[in-house]
């Protein structure tokens, strides 16, 4: 990628783009791929940082959504396994299986409740039973087609329940397991994804410009770096903010009320029983309100969420300390004897699911589809706007084809290529399987000259691209964080448009996710970002402070 300060003199040099993009989250840059791709050049701009919504701040789970058919939304959940199963394939280095267990207390509750909602009639489902879960696990196992990379479901009796997870709740009678897939660094991702778009330098992606005016023809930019301002000139704009739709219409002068996003905090906890206790699986439970909550292993901590809290602006987004009880009291109801501290939560977040407006009081049960709605041009405004409305991360790919697809209609254009079985960044013939690894692994770190935990480290960072990461100079470790070297930091922020120091440790890295943010480890990289990006002693101390100021 460029910097960006090429990529804004670029725009300031040829101001007039086929389609402008606002938003850059999965689902904006998952467009931004796929038109590029058909040889369009697209300008995608972001207010804050890339992933900075909700992409960063999401379960970081991979899912056809089981309990959506809850919800009669079969569509969705057919539409979501699919693009699951392409996620396993497609970036295999970041999307991997995630085994995952429903406790079970009662083989009979849900058998009223469930299907009066399921068939419309205003019922809360809750206390959903061993029978109820049974159906709709063979009913996802149906939808997951012939070309399935996971195992089926499976039910065990409370013999085998227990002997497996011996501190689960003594209520539990039976237990459900199924798998769908979680995402390690979709932040990464979603930079691989970018990249791909930008390769053949028709494209370009920004970070930290937001929109001034719309006058006719043309958008005035702000670049928040300089200050400076420019005009482009699109044929076709699209609104991929997220839960920020409304919002970005507004400065496009346009009034919609198409969002109603809720909330969703989690935690990331550093609790060695917990960890022990959950295995290789994810907790998929029940809550005594009804809410369903997940918990299993990222890395070597747990991650645990998530609350559903509607919101009005998606700015004032936080998790408050009245979801920190929450979420540590439904833990409780799973694992009883496993206490979770304050001490040991390492990083709280919480974004905020883009949900297209309803009049649902119960916020699980809004639907987690997507559409496009298409605003024609009118009071002055020369260009048309599609907003991408709902979504969730599973679904990006398919969202971003069926916008790429009406934008080409609208322009004239054909579709040129598929981005179905195209494999995203590090994911390109990433070894398969154990062994596969182990080979790759060796031979790959003879080659770089490291040695071989050091190339299974950035096997699993950067995938198959780690050969590039291993040969990144200078190759001294960090002394804060000597799984990372000086060159790769050096490498990540001279090539992935790091603004501020707070990029790298919350989007170009799991470091302040995984509670590794250090002060120490601040000021470290403070010296290393600064020296590469050419700050001097006062912008590296602010830069230091800021990011200190997130990570409390």
């Amino acid at each position: 990628m460029q910097t960006r300060a090429e990529v804004w003199k670029a725009i300031q040099e040829e101001p007039e783009c086929t389609v402008l993009i606002l938003g850059g989250g999965v689902d904006g840059i998952g467009v931004f791929r796929d038109l590029a791709l058909q040889g369009v050049d697209c300008l995608l701009i972001d207010k804050a940082d890339f992933t900075a919504g909700a992409s960063s701040k999401s379960s970081r789970m991979i899912h056809g959504g089981l309990r959506y058919l809850e919800n009669r939304e079969i569509g969705l959940v057919y539409e979501a396994v699919r693009e699951r199963n392409r996620l396993l394939e497609n970036a295999p280095h970041y999307v991997a299986p995630l085994k995952t267990t429903i406790p079970l207390v009662s083989w009979f509750a849900g058998m009223i409740r469930s299907p009066l909602h399921f068939f419309g009639l205003p019922v809360t489902p809750r206390g959903r039973g061993g029978l109820i879960v049974k159906c709709a696990l063979v009913t996802y196992d149906l939808l997951t087609g012939r070309k399935r990379r996971i195992p089926r479901h499976f039910v065990s009796g409370k013999r085998s329940t227990r002997s497996e997870m011996p501190q689960l709740h003594p209520d539990v009678i039976a237990s459900a397991t199924y798998w769908d897939a979680w995402v390690s660094q979709i932040e990464r991702l979603c930079i691989e994804l970018l990249q791909a778009g930008t390769a053949d330098g028709l494209s370009k992606a920004i970070n930290y410009v937001n929109i001034e005016a719309v006058n006719g023809e043309t958008v005035t930019l702000k670049n928040q770096a300089t200050g400076e301002t420019t005009d482009v000139k699109p044929q076709v704009v699209i609104n991929a903010t997220g839960a920020w739709v409304d919002l970005a219409n507004k400065q496009l002068g346009i009034d919609t009320k198409w969002m109603g996003g809720t909330k969703g905090s989690h935690l990331v906890v550093d609790n060695a029983e917990l960890y022990e206790a959950l295995g290789d699986r994810m907790i998929f439970y029940e809550h005594d309100d009804g809410r369903v909550c997940i918990v299993f292993r990222f890395m070597d901590k747990v991650i645990m969420g998530s609350t559903d809290i509607r919101i009005e602006d998606p700015d004032d987004a936080e998790c408050d300390e009245d979801e920190v009880e929450y979420m540590v009291e439904t833990l409780q109801g799973v694992f009883p004897d496993i206490k979770v501290t304050r001490e040991q939560i390492v990083f709280k977040f919480c974004g905020v699911r883009p949900l297209a407006a309803a009049g649902d009081s119960v916020t699980g049960t809004i639907s987690r589809g997507h559409r496009i709605e298409t605003t024609e041009p009118a009071d002055g405004r020369a260009f048309p706007v599609y907003s991408m409305i709902g979504g969730k991360l599973s679904t990006f790919r398919s969202f971003a084809e069926q916008t790429c697809d009406a934008v080409l209609e609208r322009i004239g254009k054909e579709r040129v290529a598929s981005t179905e079985d195209l494999p995203i960044g590090g994911g390109e013939a990433f070894p398969e399987g154990d062994d596969a690894q182990q080979e790759w692994i060796r031979k790959a770190a003879t080659e770089a000259n490291i040695d071989e935990q050091r190339m299974a480290i950035l096997l699993e960072r950067y995938g198959t691209a780690a050969k590039e990461m291993a040969t990144a100079v200078p190759n001294t470790p960090l002394t804060n964080h000597p799984d990372y070297t000086i060159g790769e930091i050096q490498k990540i922020v001279a090539g992935e448009m790091v603004e501020h120091l707070d990029d790298l440790i919350c989007r170009r890295s799991v470091l302040a996710l995984l509670g590794a943010a250090t002060p120490e480890l601040l000021s470290e990289l403070g010296d290393v970002v600064g020296e590469t990006l050419g700050w001097d002693a006062d912008r590296r101390a602010a830069e230091v402070a800021a990011a200190k100021r997130v990570m409390a």
